[in-house]
């Protein structure tokens, strides 16, 4: 099994035809075509299903996809593992939604200043999207709001985050989930870390049991909860990223709100890349600490 049949068998997946698969390859749909073949050959077995003009993964196919990935990210991770100078090739990174809007842009732009050769691919995910990802291969590393109890996955902690209660500026104080018992809970669907800390204060009160919105996006939760749909709770930095976040900050339970953001990849298989992102991570974590934080109370 050739390893750039693996590549043209992928990118054909990806794009969903041939002719699409050539041009991202800079290829002649005849040589994908061949290749795909050559690849079938080798496996024994058909990959694609034709239908009105766009080929579809057979059962097979989707099995080797998988297996695809994993193999050429190991290719690439071998590469770079022996290659002498900086780092290089591609970072397959994946961040929690707060951390990329309020962490990363500062360290991706200190990363490709130190290490042009090296382009990341960002993916943005739940706590447990991303874990799932780095143990599965898809992902070479990711900052994610928990550290995992899993085989194979190693961390460092590199940041430190302080979780508030949001209302509306209009909403009475709120010192304990009695003062939220009629409103909305608004929260990143489940897989979500700091929803299982909302979770966590509720107590006895089941999540299920109230009414919730499930949104994707911080930008979009600040706002319903400025326009009173609801409550969220959100990192601190959150607030300081999103343009006129007009709500009131409550305090959460300091054994609740205090958390760190480590970063995490697969023990024994960092590449340089992965390596120098933590070392850069490191060093400017402690610039992102001093920076200032919000009181709780009435914003």
């Amino acid at each position: 099994m050739d390893l750039g049949d693996l590549a043209i068998f992928k990118a054909v997946a990806e794009e969903g035809g041939v002719v699409r698969a050539a041009r991202k390859l800079h290829r002649v749909p005849s040589s994908v075509t061949s290749r795909i073949q050559q690849l079938e050959s080798s496996v024994g077995a058909q990959l694609f299903h034709r239908s009105k003009q766009r080929l579809h993964l057979s059962p097979s196919g989707e099995v080797l996809l998988a297996y695809a990935g994993k193999l050429l990210g190991l290719a690439d991770e071998a590469r770079n593992a022996v290659a002498d100078g900086p780092p290089r090739g591609t970072l397959k990174l994946g961040a929690l939604e707060s951390t990329t809007a309020s962490r990363l842009p500062a360290i991706f732009c200190a990363f490709h200043q130190s290490f042009p050769d090296v382009r990341i691919e960002l993916t943005t995910g739940t706590n447990d999207a991303l874990v799932a990802g780095v143990a599965e291969r898809r992902l070479d590393a990711a900052f994610v709001a928990v550290a995992p109890n899993r085989p194979g996955l190693s961390h460092a902690s590199v940041f430190r985050e302080r979780l508030v209660l949001i209302t509306s500026l209009a909403h009475p104080i709120v010192k304990s989930p009695m003062h939220i018992a009629n409103d909305s809970v608004i929260s990143f669907p489940r897989g979500c870390a700091y929803r299982r800390v909302l979770e966590r204060w509720l107590g006895d009160k089941d999540l299920a049991s109230m009414r919730v919105l499930e949104l994707s996006s911080y930008h979009a939760i600040v706002a319903c909860v400025a326009s009173g749909t609801g409550i969220a709770v959100v990192p601190e930095s959150v607030l300081a990223t999103v343009q006129s976040a007009l709500v009131a900050v409550h305090s959460l339970p300091k054994v609740l709100s205090d958390v760190s953001t480590p970063i995490i990849w697969r023990a024994g298989e960092q590449s340089p890349s992965v390596v120098a992102l933590r070392e850069l991570t490191r060093k400017m974590s402690s610039l992102s600490e001093r920076a200032p934080r919000l009181r709780a109370g009435r914003a």
